[in-house]
C-alpha cells in the first residue's frame, strides 16, 4: 500500500523535528554561539558533556558570560563544580560583581563556601555596601528602686564577609543586646538614671563588644523608646506581706486547735475525776454494811448518821432557797 505524497511529507517534517529538538537537546548551539559571541570559548563537547553530567549549561555559561563581561576571570569548572556541589552559581557571580564594583576584596572560593553554607552572600555583600538596621522587641528590666523600665533599641550592622561562614547570625545580635539593656537599667540606681540619659545604655552596650563571633559589625546601637511598666518592688513587698499574713493566721489557727485540744483534754480529765468521786462514794455503803456486819459499829450509830445526813441536806436546800430569793426580788 502506498501512502499519500502528503501524509509522506507531513510524517517527514514530524521526524525532522523531533530529530532537530533531540540534537539541540544534547548540543546546544544557540548557547555555544552566544558564548563565542561574548568571547567566552567553550566547546560544544564540554556542553554535551554537561548534559550527560546532568548539569544544565545555561545555568554555567550564562553566569560565566557575566563574569567573564566583569574581568573575574572564572572558569568553567569552578563554577560547574559549584553547581555540583548545590550552589548557587547565578548568586554567587553576582555577589562578586557587586563586590567588585564596592572595592571589598572577596574571592570565589569564598563566596562559594558562604553560599554553601546556607547564607545568601549577595545581601552579604549588600550589607556591607548599605548598613542593615535590626530593631529588637522590647526588653523588660528592673532598677535597684524596683520600677521595671521597657526599653526598645535599633541596631545597625555591617556584614562582615571575614566571619560569615561559622559567624553567629542576627538572633545572637538581639540577644547579646537585650542581656546588657538588662545589665545596664538593672545596675541603675533608679529608673530616673536611665530616662534621663538613655545613652547610657547604647554606650554600655556598645563597650562589651557584642559583635564578636558574629557575621556583622555593630556600628552604632539607638534606643529608640523607654517606658516606666510595673512597680516589681512594690508588687514583690505585696505578696510578701500576703505570704507573711497567710503565715501568721497558720500559726495562729495551730494554736487555737492546740488550745482546743488542751480544754478537750481537761474536761476529760474532770469526767475521769467525777467517775472516780463515784466510785469511791460507791465504797461507802459497802464499808457501812461491813463495818455493821463486824460490829464496829451500832445500828443506832448508823441511823445518828443518817439523821445528820438529812439535816445536812435540808440545811442546803435552805440555803439555796435563801441565795435564790433575793434574785427573784430584783426580778
Amino acid at each position: 500500500m502506498t501512502l499519500d505524497p502528503t501524509v509522506t511529507i507531513v510524517i517527514i517534517v514530524v521526524l525532522a523535528v523531533i530529530a532537530l529538538s533531540v540534537f539541540l537537546t544534547f548540543f546546544p548551539i544557540m548557547l555555544w554561539i552566544s558564548a563565542l559571541a561574548s568571547g567566552v570559548r567553550v566547546g560544544i563537547i564540554t556542553l554535551v558533556a554537561m548534559r550527560l553530567r546532568r548539569v544544565v549549561p545555561s545555568r554555567i555559561v550564562n553566569p560565566l558570560i557575566k563574569a567573564t563581561k566583569a574581568g573575574l576571570g572564572l572558569t568553567i569548572n569552578q563554577l560547574e563544580s559549584h553547581f555540583l556541589a548545590g550552589g548557587n552559581v547565578d548568586r554567587v557571580v553576582n555577589s562578586l560583581i557587586a563586590a567588585q564594583r564596592a572595592n571589598i576584596e572577596l574571592e570565589f572560593e569564598r563566596a562559594a563556601a558562604i553560599d554553601l553554607a546556607g547564607r545568601d552572600v549577595l545581601q552579604a555583600v549588600q550589607m556591607s555596601v548599605n548598613p542593615r538596621v535590626i530593631e529588637t522587641p522590647t526588653v523588660a528590666a528592673v532598677a535597684k528602686n524596683g520600677i521595671e523600665v521597657k526599653v526598645k533599641a535599633r541596631v545597625t550592622v555591617r556584614a562582615n564577609i571575614e566571619r560569615l561562614v561559622g559567624g553567629a547570625g542576627e538572633e545572637t545580635i538581639i540577644a547579646r543586646v537585650g542581656e546588657g539593656i538588662v545589665t545596664t537599667v538593672g545596675s541603675s540606681d533608679s529608673h530616673k538614671d536611665v530616662l534621663e540619659n538613655p545613652d547610657l545604655i547604647s554606650r554600655t552596650v556598645l563597650g562589651k563588644g557584642l559583635d564578636a563571633g558574629t557575621a556583622f559589625e555593630i556600628l552604632s546601637i539607638d534606643i529608640a523608646d523607654v517606658d516606666v511598666g510595673k512597680n516589681i518592688g512594690a508588687h514583690l513587698q505585696t505578696e510578701q506581706a500576703e505570704a507573711d499574713k497567710r503565715i501568721a493566721q497558720a500559726k495562729a489557727e495551730e494554736r487555737r486547735a492546740m488550745a482546743v485540744a488542751h480544754e478537750q483534754e481537761m474536761k476529760a480529765r474532770v469526767v475521769e475525776m467525777r467517775a472516780l468521786v463515784v466510785e469511791s462514794e460507791s465504797q461507802v455503803p459497802l464499808a457501812m454494811a461491813e463495818a455493821l456486819k463486824q460490829g464496829k459499829i451500832g445500828v443506832l450509830d448508823y441511823m445518828n448518821f443518817k439523821n445528820i445526813e438529812a439535816d445536812t441536806s435540808m440545811r442546803n436546800s435552805i440555803g439555796k432557797t435563801d441565795s435564790s430569793a433575793p434574785d427573784k426580788e430584783e426580778r
